[in-house]
């Protein structure tokens, strides 16, 4: 601690030089013109003689009316300044609603007043940690609220190279190292798109024992962490939606009939297979699909053929093909009965119908899935079947243009490498499963979770990332007293999965948007760390209040910011441009006014620098 007060001192004491070197005792000049929100000043100070005033904030004073501007613009004689806000009673109040008046006196800014606008640099208490340097007054620690930052969704920008990975590893880490307080409670999901920050966090437990990290990995083969699984049982109808690519609103009631129906259909021997109310419910969903197709007026012979399909697959112990129908004087099985003479005729249609009909219990409802019983992709394959069957996919080419896609889709799954991600071997409910992904291999709690979905396609990690994402959402809005188990998400490669898609028009909204719009007030937080800001849901990024922004050089990325992001100027944006990596502007709710940020290497660092290709080259 004492050598940590010897650093502050010194830094102090740096800073105060340094404003003393760019004429901190001097009147900057006289003002010539107000435009808007710029005043034009001439300079009475020789610049050539000066540090470089770019940036560096002044003050306006005029008795005790005390206007803040930041220079932007500066010439031989003369200054253009943007005004930032004003300090009252010894207060700084961001925005304008004052201009400076021509008579005032105009100076560079003291020590006193530069902790107004970027807070002070020394940390006192938990809710406080350190951010960077300033990159304008030189060695002045930046500070940042814990509530002002993170109970807020944000966003980190920036071009390949810039530092992006860096800023989020630097910035998570100075949570466990800015003061004596260890946020042992936060719970922080990272969706890795590339398996970068595993170096980065590992070795968090060596902070202190209560501070533990845990990684999940998509690769199935070679496992570089503890193998994703998600429990299909506590998929909704939308989450079976996204991940069997549902594109017709039409194809979510098919959803729904098979998610009822996989408790009661499945083969796997979690309920025993003689409970009397499983088989009402399979006999009955049985002799519905039947009497569908008996009634079709089709010819005889593919009412036949179907009946045999469906009762080959989906038969039950009392309503199968050897079922035996008794007649007076004889008795023959169902299969015998669905014989079709020479004529094409059936003619015991009406006594199959009959006895079909037996099993139909009228008022019988399907209970909706409670999450409460497992089932397998074999189950939900089985059921989704039966689903389309049952909505007549047998008897219109429409409704199998549309329906019969999801039974093609589950199947390729099912035999893909990512079927394995949905294999979950024991029984468990959604509280149960979340607490289980927040507990490290020590069996300690662990504050970040890493989801390395670098090893499935884009496609795949989108649908991992939303459920996953969803899952964490409805966990919270459900809880009691909401709010006080909070979930930070941060998202990798945001534009990949943060996207303008067709959730919107197929389930009814997009999760990161309903998260953006409705999970500060429940504790779950959005962060998005993208390139390409431009390819960003417009919703979700225009709900951000925090930003971080590291060089950016596309023109359409550039203007997007400008356009979507808050209280950017043009002069942010041209500086955006010209920014060395790991430098950065910040701005938001959690800053008085956009501060020039260089961020600390983190230590250690991600995996994220680029191919060594000479070495590689040349050995």
């Amino acid at each position: 601690m004492l050598l940590n007060f010897f650093i502050f001192v010194l830094n102090y004491i740096i800073v105060c030089y340094n404003l003393t070197r760019i004429g901190l005792i001097e009147m900057l000049g006289n003002i010539i013109s107000i435009e808007e929100n710029s005043v034009i000043i001439k300079l009475a100070i020789d610049v050539s003689t000066q540090a470089n005033l770019i940036n560096v904030h002044v003050v306006f004073e005029d008795g005790e009316k005390k206007i803040v501007g930041e220079i932007v613009n500066i010439g031989i004689d003369t200054a253009k300044i943007s005004i930032v806000g004003e300090i009252d009673n010894n207060n700084f109040i961001p925005g304008v609603t004052k201009k400076p008046a021509f008579k005032s006196s105009i100076r560079i800014i003291t020590m006193d007043e530069l902790a107004l606008l970027l807070g002070e640099q020394q940390i006192t208490n938990n809710d406080q940690i350190y951010l960077g340097k300033s990159s304008i007054y030189k060695n002045y620690r930046i500070n940042v609220g814990v509530n002002s930052f993170f109970s807020n969704h944000f966003a980190i920008l920036g071009n390949t190279g810039s530092g992006k990975s860096c800023t989020v590893s630097r910035l998570l880490q100075n949570m466990f190292t800015s003061n004596s307080y260890l946020p042992v409670n936060a719970n922080i999901f990272i969706f890795d798109a590339y398996g970068e920050y595993t170096n980065a966090f590992s070795k968090v437990s060596e902070i202190s024992p209560a501070l533990n990290y845990k990684t999940y990995t998509t690769n199935s083969l070679k496992p570089d962490g503890e193998l994703l699984r998600i429990p299909l049982w506590l998929l909704g109808i939308d989450d079976i939606a996204l991940l069997l690519d549902a594109s017709d609103p039409a194809q979510l009631s098919i959803i729904e009939k098979a998610l009822k129906l996989v408790p009661i259909l499945r083969k796997t021997s979690y309920i025993q297979g003689d409970n009397p109310e499983v088989i009402r419910y399979r006999n009955d969903i049985v002799a519905r699909a039947l009497l569908d197709i008996l009634r079709s007026g089709k010819d005889s012979s593919k009412i036949r053929d179907q009946i045999i399909a469906i009762l080959t697959t989906y038969q039950t112990r009392d309503l199968n093909l050897e079922s035996r129908i008794v007649q007076p004087g004889y008795v023959r099985t169902l299969r015998q009965c669905l014989y079709v003479d020479k004529s094409g005729k059936m003619q015991e249609m009406e006594l199959v119908v009959d006895f079909i009909s037996t099993f139909i219990v009228e008022g019988l409802e399907i209970p909706s899935p409670n999450g409460q019983i497992p089932y397998t992709l074999k189950d939900l394959e089985l059921a989704l079947d039966f689903a389309l069957i049952s909505e007549g996919v047998l008897k219109s080419d429409k409704v199998f243009d549309y329906a019969n896609v999801l039974s093609v889709r589950l199947h390729t799954l099912i035999n893909s490498d990512y079927a394995i991600f949905f294999d979950y071997n024991e029984m468990i409910d959604r509280k149960s499963y979340i607490a289980k992904l927040l507990t490290a291999a020590n069996g300690r709690k662990a504050q970040i979770v890493n989801f390395n979905i670098n090893y499935v396609n884009d496609r795949m990690a989108k649908t991992l990332t939303k459920i996953i994402s969803k899952m964490l959402f409805d966990f919270a809005t459900e809880m009691g007293e909401r709010g006080t188990i909070p979930f930070h998400i941060l998202i990798e490669e945001a534009h990949r999965y943060v996207q303008m898609d067709r959730d919107q028009q197929l389930l009814g909204y997009n999760i990161f948007d309903r998260i953006t719009k409705e999970g500060r007030k429940y504790g779950v937080i959005l962060g998005l760390i993208t390139q390409r800001p431009s390819e960003l849901s417009d919703t979700s990024i225009s709900q951000c209040s925090n930003f971080i922004i590291l060089r950016t050089l596309h023109p359409k990325d550039l203007a997007y910011i400008k356009e979507m992001v808050p209280n950017v100027s043009e002069e942010i944006v041209a500086h955006l441009k010209t920014l060395q990596p790991g430098n950065a502007i910040a701005f938001g709710s959690a800053f008085k006014v956009p501060v020039d940020v260089q961020i600390d290497k983190p230590n250690p660092e991600p995996l994220s620098s680029n191919s060594n290709i000479s070495k590689i080259w040349f050995g």
